[in-house]
């Protein structure tokens, strides 16, 4: 939702007497692409896996702070919508949902026959809002839980960040939006994704209209969606079909994520909305369902999250023309055959361990159960009450390495299906690793060099107090669960979840006797402490801390 009125006077379209003769100021350029595994964008229009065209018709709801009111996806499917667009935080501003609560957000909109559309909301209004989140971190947040997303391609949109950027610096919209849905592809998302636009989502400067076409052509899976969010900037027919005829024109993705009846800045026209997004098979997800405070509780739809106590602008979008119960059709994915299973998993038994040693440990745990039968496993690492993905594994065993020696390590696992439900988490078992050979052959100093919101940059220095040369090294360490290495000189390292590994760089790997190199680093965090790590291996061996 956009909470201020823009500073600048916005630009005002031209209606044009047929929406096809309007002339594309965007050009398409399709990069090739593999095979979707669930949503997909082909021709400008969002396909399910199947090649269902899809059409978005549902509402807001604002999970993150209104958590205990799951039901109310319920309440939504019933009013007839296909699409629910689920508030989340990542921590910045509000309180992280972690991976467990969005894998049940998931299951709860399967189990309602919804899609799922998923959107970071700390990074609203960046650059004018205190404490935004930017786009990076909101990447890093998906990242984060990605053990929660993956195999949900068809179920599951992920919206990387509310209204990203205010009225302040908004050009760099552009760019922060192409390297951070690069950043998703780099780390394995499948998934359709959807960028909201600058100003508040309102994108009274067309930013985003005018760097639609290169921002969808830096996806390598050419599968994002555009959102514009419609409140006051849209309270004219020509505003509103010029704006998004021109998407469609050049065959480019857009749905209406947000608008309302009426806001502080201005009263959208909400019926022409409704009719051109209708005309135009688009998407919209009104603003919202209830729970709305600070002066704009006229956008609750319903009373109370109360289903029963239909407001004014709830009946308007769920039972007026060109609404939500006229025109939703639930998506296909629902249809019959085997995407009918929306029944996870029995949850896994608790884990033991075995085989445990400075640098790993051997997980076991008893087999889930399932009608459609279980296809896999995601083991997962619990630090500070937040996941990380560690491994996936068909069978009921896995070996975590990576470890540091002398440390304890929390893990639990998930089940899924053939339908790719995801079970309930089981139970965890806290692992302590074995001492390891910390006899002086080396030593570790770690510092800080500088600190930034949101990232900061180390230094590593490694020494090797034995008597011989060592010649290759791998370094080994563990980061709180919210910091991810973003760029690294004097190795070349790798990480799963918190864990860390380093191989040398050719100019580093040999250590004399006595002699020592150092590592220098880039870092991306969420939390607002920055701790160092404690243990540190080196070729499976551990180091001494300076």
């Amino acid at each position: 939702m956009r909470p201020r009125t823009p500073d600048s006077p916005r630009a005002v379209g031209i209606l044009a007497a047929v929406l096809g003769l309007l002339l594309p100021l965007l050009a398409l350029a399709t990069p090739a692409h593999a095979a979707p595994t669930g949503f997909r964008v082909e021709n400008g229009r969002l396909l399910e896996a199947s090649g269902n065209d899809f059409v978005m018709r549902g509402v807001n709801h604002a999970h993150t702070w209104y958590p205990d009111r799951i039901s109310s996806l319920a309440h939504i499917k019933a009013k007839g919508a296909n699409t629910v667009r689920v508030v989340l935080a990542s921590g910045q501003r509000w309180t992280r949902n972690d991976a467990s609560d969005v894998a049940n957000v998931v299951a709860q909109c399967k189990q309602n026959r919804l899609i799922c559309v998923l959107e970071v909301h700390d990074t609203t209004g960046y650059g004018e809002q205190s404490g935004a989140a930017t786009l990076a971190q909101a990447a890093d947040y998906w990242i984060g839980v990605r053990s929660a997303l993956a195999g949900q391609e068809d179920h599951v949109i992920v919206n990387i960040g509310n209204e990203p950027y205010g009225n302040t610096n908004y050009t760099a919209w552009t760019a922060d939006t192409k390297a951070a849905i690069q950043k998703l592809r780099n780390a394995g998302f499948d998934h359709t994704l959807m960028v909201d636009a600058p100003n508040w989502g309102q994108d009274w400067a067309f930013t985003m209209r005018d760097n639609a076409a290169s921002v969808f052509a830096a996806d390598p899976d050419a599968n994002t969606v555009f959102s514009i969010h419609m409140y006051g900037v849209f309270d004219t027919a020509a505003e509103i079909s010029d704006y998004l005829g021109r998407f469609v024109s050049a065959k480019l993705p857009i749905v209406v994520g947000e608008f309302g009846h009426n806001h502080s800045d201005g009263n959208p026209d909400e019926d022409t909305i409704l009719a051109v997004t209708q005309q135009l098979g688009l998407g919209y997800l009104g603003w919202s369902w209830s729970g709305n405070g600070g002066g704009v509780e006229y956008l609750d739809m319903v009373t109370n999250f109360d289903p029963n106590q239909l407001t004014s602008w709830g009946r308007r979008i769920f039972d007026g023309a060109n609404g939500i119960a006229a025109t939703s059709e639930e998506a296909a994915v629902y249809g019959s055959g085997s995407n009918d299973d929306t029944t996870a998993p029995t949850a896994p038994g608790t884990p033991s361990a075995s085989a445990v040693s400075s640098s790993s440990a051997t997980l076991t745990w008893g087999a889930a159960t399932d009608a459609s039968g279980v296809t896999g496993y995601d083991v997962v690492r619990i630090s500070d009450g937040q996941e990380s993905a560690v491994t996936t594994t068909a069978g009921t065993s896995a070996t975590v390495t990576g470890l540091s020696p002398d440390t304890s390590y929390t893990f639990a696992v998930y089940a899924r299906d053939a339908a790719g439900n995801r079970s309930q988490r089981s139970a965890t078992v806290t692992v302590t690793t074995s001492p390891g050979s910390a006899t002086g052959a080396c030593e570790i100093r770690y510092r800080v060099t500088s600190e930034w919101p949101g990232g900061f940059q180390g230094e590593v220095t490694v020494r090797n107090t034995g008597s011989s040369a060592i010649n290759g090294w791998t370094l080994a360490w563990a980061f709180p669960a919210d910091q991810r290495i973003t760029n690294m000189w004097g190795g070349t390292p790798a990480q799963s979840g918190a864990d860390v590994s380093v191989a040398a760089a050719s100019y580093t790997a040999a250590i004399p006797a006595s002699g020592s190199v150092s590592l220098g680093f880039t870092a991306s965090r969420t939390g607002t402490t920055n701790p160092s790590p404690t243990a540190f291996t080196l070729n499976g061996a551990g180091c001494s801390v300076a």
